[in-house]
């Protein structure tokens, strides 16, 4: 089992409640840290004295505050993490609720296992240090299984990226039917233009078609 666990979280009340539970349990040395800087330095510094992590638990968001951030969330951290020690297996523990950025976190990121924040995540993050811990397979919180089988999800397509596109040039579901029926694109409707970004704006919980556009620009997919 994992012997020397780090735990990045900014609310002492679930770091410590994390940290008991993972000691009762697993008799592992619980190392907690309350800012990603920090946690990043106590990664190296583990690496130096040769008793390296084996296992880092992080948030995803971390409240600001006076001290000046290199590193100000959970994702920064795992990205600065799997440069300094690639081999180290990480547990994303957020609220996060949208798939695209669960998917990007396990799928581009690579991390090992993804926890939801809710009623009975204490006894998730245990089923998920002994899943990645036995080499079985990721680890999701159940309410986003779905997103460990590929093709029940929409999947983003370059007819899908040209429609955003031309959502963020301003044009109507109108002029983006007559572009397309110029480009011979199937969808030539407007009906069927409107469900398809009405499927957009589902899948990436997006509120409105603004809504769509920002959070395709902040993907850089558009």
């Amino acid at each position: 089992m994992f012997k020397k666990i780090l735990i990045a979280e900014d609310i002492d009340s679930i770091g410590l409640g994390l940290s008991t539970i993972l000691e009762q349990l697993h008799q592992a040395e619980i190392v907690h840290s309350k800012y990603c800087d920090d946690a990043l330095l106590k990664i190296k510094r583990a690496q130096l004295d040769a008793v390296p992590f084996d296992l880092l638990i992080t948030d995803l968001s971390f409240e600001a505050d006076h001290r000046t951030a290199v590193l100000p969330n959970g994702e920064d951290l795992i990205k600065a993490v799997k440069q300094q020690q690639p081999d180290l297996k990480i547990i994303a523990y957020s609220i996060e609720d949208r798939n695209y950025r669960i998917k990007f976190l396990l799928e581009d990121l690579d991390i090992d296992a993804f926890v939801w924040k809710g009623r009975e995540s204490s006894g998730e993050v245990i089923r998920a240090i002994n899943t990645i811990y036995k080499g079985e397979a990721k680890y999701l919180s159940p309410r986003f299984s779905h997103l460990l089988h590929p093709t029940s999800l929409l999947e983003i397509e370059e007819y899908d990226i040209q429609l955003i596109k031309y959502l963020s040039e301003g044009l109507s579901v109108a002029e983006i039917c007559e572009v397309f029926k110029t480009e011979g694109k199937t969808a030539k409707s407007s009906s069927s233009v409107e469900k398809h970004i009405s499927k957009l704006k589902i899948y990436f919980k997006a509120k409105n078609s603004i809504h769509l556009v920002s959070i395709a620009k902040d993907l850089g997919l558009v």
